[in-house]
């Protein structure tokens, strides 16, 4: 499914009255973010627009990205010790994980800011935010599972 024009145009808006340059790849990179259906990492998106923009390097869309996430356009998602994936979907949601493939989904679920509430309380932290992560084997991991089998 193709992002809107009116959605890419926001994102280029944003980035411009923040003082950044929309450069060629640039506009590719945030165009390839609000396009993915998955969480890419850098790496997946060097991939995927390499042939596209040869003289650009894995620094440039790190660079990129960086940018995007401190102007609030992408949420950076961390696992442990793999390669940090990126979100374009800032509103509150949550994942499911595929523990086979790696596949993140988003599923959106009433926010829990009780759970927030209720840990301030209880430990006297200043809570900030939460994430939840659910995990579990995706259709296509279960498929092909059964296919094996």
């Amino acid at each position: 499914m193709a992002v809107s024009e009116h959605m890419l145009q926001e994102a280029v808006e944003k980035l411009k009255s923040s003082g950044v340059r929309i450069t060629p790849q640039r506009h590719a990179v945030l165009e390839f973010l609000l396009n993915a259906e998955t969480h890419p990492t850098a790496d997946d998106i060097y991939k995927a627009l390499e042939g596209k923009f040869p003289n650009m390097s894995v620094a440039t869309v790190y660079n990129n990205l960086r940018v995007f996430r401190e102007i609030g356009l992408v949420r950076e998602l961390t696992y442990g010790d793999s390669s940090s994936r990126f979100d374009c979907n800032t509103s509150k949601h949550y994942h499911i994980i595929c523990e086979s493939c790696g596949k993140i989904v988003d599923f959106h679920y009433p926010s829990l800011d009780e759970v927030e509430s209720l840990a301030e309380q209880i430990t006297g932290f200043d809570v900030s935010h939460h994430r939840m992560e659910v995990y579990g084997v995706c259709q296509d991991c279960k498929k092909d599972k059964k296919q094996i089998v």
